[in-house]
């Protein structure tokens, strides 16, 4: 059975000690991180967008672009008839 109270907290690390974990990682991957915050925003972007895009599909709602749902076009007839040319 696991201890619960204040002897079970005190493992946990307090804010100090996360400000400094912080400051280390940010002294490590400094030099990398304008680039994976930027990559990070483009990713919940492009996922929004596309959340967008289903539930809008799902509703029926027209796109951004005023286009309405695209309907496929109807089927081609096809020629059965006989390849010589002649009409039988």
């Amino acid at each position: 059975m696991l201890p619960c109270g204040p002897a079970f907290l005190t493992g946990m690390p307090g804010w100090s000690e996360i400000l400094i974990i912080l400051v280390v990682l940010l002294l490590l991957f400094g030099t990398r991180l304008p680039t994976v915050m930027r990559s990070l925003g483009k990713g919940v972007s492009e996922f929004k967008k596309g959340l967008k895009d289903v539930e809008d599909d799902a509703t029926g709602k027209p796109d951004a672009k005023g286009g309405g749902p695209v309907a496929s076009a109807p089927p081609r007839p096809t020629d059965d008839g006989p390849k010589d040319g002649s009409n039988k």
